[in-house]
């Protein structure tokens, strides 16, 4: 690949953690409304996981057929990936929020892009370079400020939701991870849809079967849980899995920390929730890390190309050996 059409490429998957962030900030706030409205963070989970296999298993279905086939030798991996990543970051996300503030909720399960460095480092041997550790936690203070952490009292919450948010964090990690080695054998949506049925599975067999969907819900609420289902879930997992593929899981996961400054955005916009000075600055930390990260990795898979541009052409040109 030229140079010209990898950065197409890593914009293209920049760009698509960037909506995923988007579109999960809203869910989170949606996920909050659900729960004050009665709605249980088991039933939440089980509602959304289960819509969103079988929206996904219909237009598949419908459209790319194929795409519904995998090897059977890769169905454990599949098994450990829905339960583990999907189900698992499911399930530990909305019971923090259920327990926590939604911004000390967000900010615990942007902890992933250090659990992601640390595996890289000791399991596959990817020593960070010195600007992504920097992005690392230039992304992660200025989180810190953008959901206003500096006034929440994380040490007097309640403790399962605090432990909750940090699994959150280690399953969320699980998911850019372990996504890697399944985009290297599939289709996004492939590994999506396999990761959303084994999920379902396991959220209809620890939950009484298809037990959320038999309680009266308003026109809101239903509302919510399908924008939860597809804009919060399905879309956002899917540009998610299709971004990690151009850029990798330690990079989307430093990405994705825009989230919370789109959840802030859109409070400030429609429920009048004006941002402070520090939130400010926050935000404009994070930005910056997302912009240093994707220069830095820009140069540094260009240079290799253009070396081997000037070698190629060095060939072409040099004098014909004896």
């Amino acid at each position: 690949m030229n140079a010209t059409g990898f950065r197409k490429d890593l914009r293209t998957g920049y760009l698509f953690v960037v909506i995923a962030a988007l579109l999960w900030g809203i869910s989170g706030s949606s996920a909050k409304f659900l729960f004050h409205s009665g709605v249980t963070p088991f039933q939440l989970v089980q509602l959304r996981i289960t819509l969103s296999a079988g929206i996904l298993f219909m237009v598949l279905a419908v459209f790319r057929p194929s795409l519904l086939c995998i090897s059977r030798k890769d169905i454990f991996y599949f098994v450990l990936f829905g339960t583990v990543g999907m189900a698992g970051v499911q399930f530990t996300y909305l019971f923090a929020i259920s327990r926590i503030h939604v911004a000390a909720a967000i900010l615990l399960q942007y902890l992933a892009p250090f659990f992601i460095v640390i595996y890289s480092w000791v399991f596959l041997k990817e020593k960070p370079r010195p600007a992504t550790t920097v992005a690392l936690v230039t992304a992660f203070a200025g989180c810190y400020l953008m959901v206003g952490a500096y006034d929440l009292e994380l040490f007097s919450m309640n403790l399962a939701g605090i432990v909750s948010g940090v699994l959150s964090a280690v399953t969320f990690a699980w998911y850019g991870i372990f996504g890697e080695y399944g985009m290297r054998r599939y289709n996004p949506w492939t590994v999506l849809f396999f990761a959303f049925v084994f999920a379902a599975l396991v959220w209809n067999i620890a939950h009484p079967p298809l037990e959320a969907f038999s309680h009266d819900y308003t026109w809101v609420q239903w509302g919510w849980i399908f924008y939860i289902a597809v804009f919060g879930t399905l879309v956002p997992f899917g540009l998610y899995l299709k971004g990690v593929n151009f850029v990798r899981a330690a990079r989307a996961g430093i990405t994705a920390t825009l989230e919370p400054i789109s959840a802030g955005v859109l409070s400030a916009v429609f429920l009048n929730e004006l941002l402070a000075p520090l939130q400010i600055f926050g935000g404009g930390l994070v930005i910056g890390a997302v912009i240093l990260l994707q220069r830095k990795q820009e140069f540094d898979e260009k240079a290799p190309a253009v070396i081997r541009a000037r070698a190629g052409r060095a060939a072409v040109h040099s004098p014909k050996g004896p």
